[in-house]
C-alpha cells in the first residue's frame, strides 16, 4: 500500500535473485505503492532490519506511488494482496490488464493467496513476509527465465 514493507522487501529479494542468476542486465526490478502515504521515504525500519538479517540491504530504496505508466513500462506488475490488486486494477489501462497479477501466484512452497501486511504486527509478521516473498520471487525468477528462454 505505502511501499515501505512488502514491496520493498520483494524488490530487494528479487534483485538479489536476479543478480545471482546473472540477469541484472536483462531484468529491471522496481516497487511502488497503491497509496502515496510515504512517497520519498525509505522502507520501514523493521522491514529493513529483518531483510538485512537475511542479507538484503533495502536502505537505498525510496517509496513511490504506482502510476498508469508503470503498466506500459513493465512486463509484470505484482500486487501483494487482493485490496492492492483491486486498486492497481483501477489504475491499469485496459490493454495492460494481463500484466497485473499477485506475487502469491508464484509461490512454490507456501499456500497463501496473499502476502499479509506486517505493518501493525510484531516481528514474526516481517519474517512471514520474507518467507513468502523469497518463495514467490524464486517462482517468479523461474517464470522470467522461461520467458527469456533460459534454464534455471
Amino acid at each position: 500500500m505505502g511501499n515501505i514493507c512488502r514491496s520493498p522487501t520483494a524488490q530487494g529479494v528479487f534483485e538479489a535473485q536476479v543478480r545471482a542468476a546473472g540477469l541484472s542486465e536483462l531484468v529491471q526490478v522496481d516497487s511502488a505503492g497503491t497509496h502515496g502515504f510515504h512517497v520519498g521515504h525509505p522502507p520501514d525500519t523493521r522491514t529493513q532490519a529483518h531483510a538485512l538479517q537475511r542479507g538484503y540491504d533495502l536502505s537505498a530504496q525510496r517509496s513511490r506511488q504506482l502510476t498508469a505508466q508503470d503498466f506500459a513500462d513493465f512486463d509484470l506488475v505484482l500486487a501483494m494482496d487482493w485490496d492492492n490488486l483491486a486498486l492497481a486494477g483501477q489504475l491499469c489501462p485496459p490493454p495492460h490488464q494481463r500484466k497485473l497479477r499477485r506475487l502469491a501466484e508464484f509461490f512454490q512452497q507456501h499456500d497463501s493467496p496473499v502476502v499479509p501486511d506486517p505493518y501493525q504486527g510484531g516481528a514474526s509478521g516481517f519474517e512471514v513476509v520474507l518467507d513468502l516473498v523469497e518463495d514467490g520471487c524464486a517462482g517468479l525468477l523461474q517464470h522470467v527465465q522461461q520467458r527469456l528462454g533460459r534454464r534455471h
